[in-house]
């Protein structure tokens, strides 16, 4: 079963003019557009490939690396807003949206948000919420001081920089122990300082 939301080993079945007809194992057909197709490309090459909806609600494939996938964290800029929602710029040709259902205040293009990734199962698409507390796991924390983890950066507040945890948790690295650059989005190395009861995390890099 292709897999909308995650990366995909396909195999080409055949070209045909709009770009490469993709199967899974169980001939599930997907279209890769002859601009994501390689060079030289023939029926029987496999391919890792990233499987989305494209503006008509259509599954389609790309080798382009989202910023995020399905099932996933992710700090993105605010590209547009319109009467459906905001999208986000998650590095894919068709934005990422974030109805005004799952906002927690009216975005504005421009701004830096946290979301999770998820798939709508009426629409079938992928849909980004802001409403990340929804997704945070709290009640289970499996770290331990010192261990290393991965973060992702977030917004800046008045006690230092919000991050999420190995894309599970949250966490915070305070202001007096920030001595570079961090850039909202990115994904770094840290360390546990201490796990708290209400569940959070304080991290240092």
């Amino acid at each position: 079963m292709i897999e909308i939301g995650r990366n995909n080993i396909l195999t080409i079945a055949r070209i045909v003019p709009p770009g490469a007809i993709m199967v899974d194992q169980e001939e599930n057909e997907v279209l890769l557009p002859n601009k994501y197709v390689p060079a030289g490309s023939k029926a029987g090459d496999e391919l890792d490939l990233f499987v989305y909806t494209d503006s008509e609600d259509r599954p389609v494939a790309t080798n382009l690396v989202p910023k995020v996938k399905r099932n996933e964290f992710g700090c993105l800029r605010v590209k547009d807003v319109n009467n459906i929602g905001a999208f986000l710029d998650w590095g894919l040709e068709k934005d990422l949206l974030v109805p005004f259902s799952e906002q927690q205040m009216n975005m504005r293009p421009g701004q830096w948000q946290m979301v999770y990734v998820y798939l709508d199962q009426i629409t079938k698409r992928l849909t980004a919420s802001a409403k990340i507390h929804h997704y945070l796991d709290k009640d289970n924390v499996a770290l331990e001081e010192g261990e290393s983890v991965d973060v992702i950066i977030g917004k800046t507040t008045e006690l230092g920089v919000m991050v999420i945890v190995n894309n599970k948790y949250q966490g915070m690295i305070y202001e007096n122990e920030i001595f570079q650059e961090l850039l909202k989005g990115d994904v770094m190395k840290g360390f546990v300082k201490l796990v708290r009861e209400d569940g959070k995390i304080d991290v240092s890099l």
